[in-house]
Parts: C-alpha cells; structure tokens; sequence
C-alpha cells in the first residue's frame, strides 16, 4: 500500500467525527456525501481499514451510531428476499452473466434498492453512513445511480462512499477507467458529492 494511500485513510477517522462534519456545517444547502477514491488493486486495504474504523467506533466514539452497507450484502439480501437469488444462479449456468445481467436490470434499479435500504434501516437515525463494494456490483448496480437517489432518505446524516476509481469532484471513473455514461454526448455527470480527502485522483 504506497504512503499517499496510507496518509489520506489515517485521515478519515479524524475528519468523519469532527463535530463540524457530522453537522455539515459549511457545505450550504448541498447533500452532506462524500467520495473516498482509492486504487482498485488496494481494495483488501481499504476493507481492512473499514473494519478498523467500525471498531474504533464502537471503542472510542460510542455515542455515535454508525451504520457500515457493503453493498454486495445488500444486493445478495435483497435479491434473496424477493425470491430472485436462486433463480439468477439457475439461469447463470445455462445462459450466462448478460442474460442474468438483463434480467436483473429492473429489479436492481437503485430506486429500488434504495427502498430496501430505507425499509431495512432508518437512516436519518444515525450519524453516519458508510458505503463500501462499489467494485463487488458493477455492473449490476452503478454507485452514481445510488448516489443520485439515496439522499432522499438519509436525512441530514452524512454519507461517505468508499470509490475504487477516481472522483475529480464532478466525475466518477470506476477502477481509473470506466465513466459512467451520459445522456449528452460531450457532458460530464455532476455528482452532488465532495471529496472527503483529496488526493486520491492524483495517485
């Protein structure tokens, strides 16, 4: 793991329990999420450090409620519980991964994941939220769709996604290489989204 990586998480616990951040103070009216982008080849890292964090949590900030989503976690829930996981498996083995991938574009939509989120956790209720697995869903489920309607049931709880890709502040680029599309030709996707430790673009 190079030093800028090591430097820029040893940042993030820090910044995520500061009083101003969990209020939001000096963003405005803008939606209180933040992007921490990292190489993809240092994904195990990035997940070790989250279990670090969540521990430390519990040890030394214990009158915070924080709630870690691997998204894997969430869509294999999700999909088991309405009844799809087994099916998708089934079908996987005779026709491949794009006829699943097909199959599972209306029930994967984010709006809808979201929903079950939403169902299974009240998220204005905690103080942070910390998403992880960007990587482990593509393609099933783009982390900019999530973006673009998870706030509508986070409240004012801030919400940190940890990226293997690169954020410049207006555009997403999983594993450095693949942007998401666009309805324009020529235009970048805005994200509503800060950067939570600057650097990581430039690593």
């Amino acid at each position: 793991m190079s030093t800028s990586l090591t430097n820029r998480l040893n940042q993030i616990l820090p910044r995520v329990t500061d009083v101003a951040f969990l209020s939001s103070e000096g963003i405005g009216n803008e939606i209180a999420c933040y992007i921490f982008d990292y190489p993809a080849q240092e994904e195990l890292k990035v997940r070790e450090h989250i279990e670090m964090m969540m521990a430390r949590f519990a040890s030394h900030h214990s009158e915070l409620k924080v709630l870690h989503l691997d998204l894997l976690d969430v869509v294999l829930a999700y999909l088991k519980k309405r009844g799809l996981f087994d099916k998708a498996i089934r079908m996987q083995i005779p026709k491949g991964d794009a006829a699943v991938l097909r199959a599972l574009k209306g029930p994967l939509a984010a709006e809808k994941l979201r929903d079950f989120v939403a169902a299974e956790h009240t998220l204005a209720d905690f103080d942070l939220l910390l998403l992880s697995g960007v990587g482990s869903v593509w393609p099933m489920l783009r982390a900019h769709s999530l973006l673009n309607c998870l706030h509508t049931v986070t409240g004012k709880t801030p919400v940190v996604m940890f990226y293997p890709g690169t954020f410049d502040g207006t555009t997403l680029r999983l594993f450095g290489q693949i942007a998401p599309s666009t309805s324009k030709p020529g235009t970048k996707p805005y994200y509503r989204a800060f950067i939570l430790v600057p650097g990581g673009t430039e690593s």
